[in-house]
C-alpha cells in the first residue's frame, strides 16, 4: 500500500485498489490553487510505481468539480511581478499547472474524472487528461479565460488533443458554456448521466471493467497509446512488439492464458 502525503486541499480514500481523490475547496468551487496543484502532484508521484492502485477517481466536493484557477494566486503573482519588475511569477504559476497536466496524463493507473457542477478552465484541462470521464447532464463546461483577458495557455494543447482543433477554436474563442450532453457529443466525456445515483452506478461499472484488466498490461497499453500520438510508426511498432513478447512471457501473460484455458477469472480480477 502506498504511503500517501498529508493534504489540506484534497480528501484521499484508498479502497480496494482504487484511490479516490476529492478536490476539497468547496467555498471556491474547488478552484485550483498552487497548493492544490502541489498536493495533487505529490499524490500522483506517491502512487506512480504502485500498481496495487488500479484506478484513480478524481472528483470535487460540494457539488462542483473545479471552477478553474485560483484568482487569489493570480493576485499574489501580480504583486510579486510588480515587486520584481518581471513576469517570472506569472510564468511559474501558469507552468506549474501544465506540469500537473503532463504528470496526470502519464500516470500508469486508469484516471477517471467524475464531473458535476462547474468544470471550467483548469478543471476542463483535468478532464482532458483523464482516461475516462463521467459527467452529470447538468454539469457546466467552458473555457472562460478570454473573458478575463487571459489565455488557456497550459490547457489548450490538451483540449486540442481531446476534442480536435476546430471545436477547441470555437470554445476557446467564444468562451461558450455547455452541458454534459454536449460534452458527450464533443467527445470530451464518455458518459453523461442524469443524476448522482446514475453517476455512481456508471462509476462502479467502469471500475468493475478495469478490475478485469491486468494492471501492468493496462499501464503499458496506456503508455503505448499516448506514444502513438507523437512517435514515428516504425520504431513505435518495433518497441510494441518487444513489449508484447515480454508481456506474453511475463507473469500476467502466463496467468491470463492459464486462466482462459481453465475457464476461470485471472487472479487480478479477484483482487
Amino acid at each position: 500500500m502506498p504511503l500517501l502525503p498529508t493534504c489540506e486541499t484534497l480528501l484521499l480514500d484508498l479502497d480496494a485498489g482504487v484511490l479516490h481523490i476529492t478536490l476539497n475547496r468547496p467555498d471556491s468551487r474547488n478552484a485550483m490553487s498552487l497548493a492544490m496543484v502541489g498536493e495533487l502532484r505529490a499524490v500522483l508521484a506517491a502512487v506512480h510505481g504502485d500498481l496495487s492502485v488500479r484506478a484513480i477517481v478524481l472528483r470535487g466536493a460540494g457539488g462542483h468539480f473545479c471552477a478553474g484557477g485560483d484568482i487569489k494566486d493570480m493576485a499574489g503573482a501580480r504583486a510579486r511581478a510588480q515587486g520584481e519588475g518581471s513576469a517570472d511569477a506569472y510564468r511559474a504559476l501558469n507552468r506549474a499547472f501544465g506540469s500537473l497536466l503532463e504528470q496526470a496524463q502519464h500516470t500508469p493507473q486508469v484516471l477517471i474524472a467524475v464531473l458535476q457542477g462547474a468544470v471550467f478552465g483548469g478543471g476542463f484541462g483535468l478532464v482532458c487528461v483523464s482516461d475516462i470521464a463521467i459527467a452529470q447532464e447538468d454539469a457546466r463546461f467552458g473555457l472562460p479565460e478570454t473573458t478575463l483577458g487571459i489565455l488557456p495557455a497550459q490547457i489548450a494543447p490538451f483540449v486540442v488533443k481531446r476534442i480536435g482543433l476546430t471545436q477547441t477554436r470555437r470554445l476557446a474563442l467564444t468562451a461558450a458554456r455547455f452541458d454534459g450532453a454536449e460534452a458527450l457529443r464533443l467527445g470530451l466525456v464518455h458518459f453523461s448521466e442524469p443524476d448522482d445515483s446514475a453517476i455512481e452506478t456508471r462509476l462502479q461499472q467502469v471500475l468493475g471493467q478495469i478490475h478485469q484488466c491486468a494492471p501492468q498490461a493496462n499501464a503499458t497499453t496506456k503508455a503505448l497509446l499516448l506514444a502513438a500520438e507523437n512517435e514515428t510508426l516504425g520504431p513505435l511498432l518495433d518497441r510494441a512488439a518487444e513489449q508484447f513478447a515480454a508481456a506474453v512471457a511475463g507473469a500476467e501473460g502466463v496467468e491470463g492464458t492459464l486462466a482462459f484455458m481453465q475457464k476461470r477469472a485471472p487472479k487480478w480480477a479477484a483482487e
